[in-house]
């Protein structure tokens, strides 16, 4: 039986090269304040603007790697250039890296060093593809040892973790409320408990 790869294709048929849209999403952002664009197999997609639970989720999980680790920083809006061949762009919700790391970075930063990456999702079409099949791949393929992914859909968080061949080759998913340890490089338990209180308040 032959393998069948159903990753996107579209990288083949990219809609505009990588410095066409680095040149649209640095116009896009002088020009609408909040509107971050993100370019994942080839196409430019727009990022949606967090809400207040999403902010307050991308927040507690700034502080619990501060306790946890206070040599890191879970950096918050950087963008890293990512994929097999650093062609890509996203804007991961939160980019866990030494203190400092970035520092003579710019706008896309190459992924190298980064520790672990977390989207928490949005109520919007795209989350899906975005989110649950084309930022693990486009992580995975630059080699970023854990990707977090809090998902508030299913209120279910998930490790991705062991990046091999443009794919992780672990993933753990536990419900809201339970503790989920995150394996190296990154090395600590993290207690969800705080998310499920959260998203049974909102209903």
């Amino acid at each position: 039986m032959t393998a069948v790869d159903d990753r996107p294709q579209t990288r083949d048929h990219a809609q505009m090269a990588t410095e066409e849209f680095e040149n649209l999403a640095s116009d896009a952002a002088h020009r609408s304040e909040g509107l971050r664009l993100e370019f994942l197999g080839g196409k430019a997609v727009v990022k949606a603007v967090p809400d207040g639970l999403h902010t307050a989720m991308t927040m507690w999980l700034v502080r619990q790697c501060m306790q946890q680790r206070p040599q890191w920083d879970l950096h918050v809006g950087q963008g890293l250039a990512v994929e097999a061949y650093r062609k890509g762009r996203a804007i991961p919700d939160g980019t866990l890296a030494p203190v400092g790391h970035f520092v003579r970075s710019g706008e896309w930063a190459d992924p190298d060093g980064v520790l672990m990456v977390v989207e928490v999702t949005s109520f919007d079409r795209d989350t899906t593809q975005r989110d649950r099949v084309e930022k693990p791949r486009a992580y995975a393929e630059s080699g970023i040892p854990v990707y977090l992914l809090v998902d508030r859909d299913t209120r279910e968080v998930t490790v991705h973790s062991r990046p091999e061949e443009g794919a992780y080759a672990l993933r753990l998913t536990v419900p809201f409320g339970k503790t989920v340890p995150l394996p190296e490089p990154v090395g600590f338990e993290l207690d969800t408990q705080q998310l499920l209180g959260w998203v049974t308040e909102e209903g």
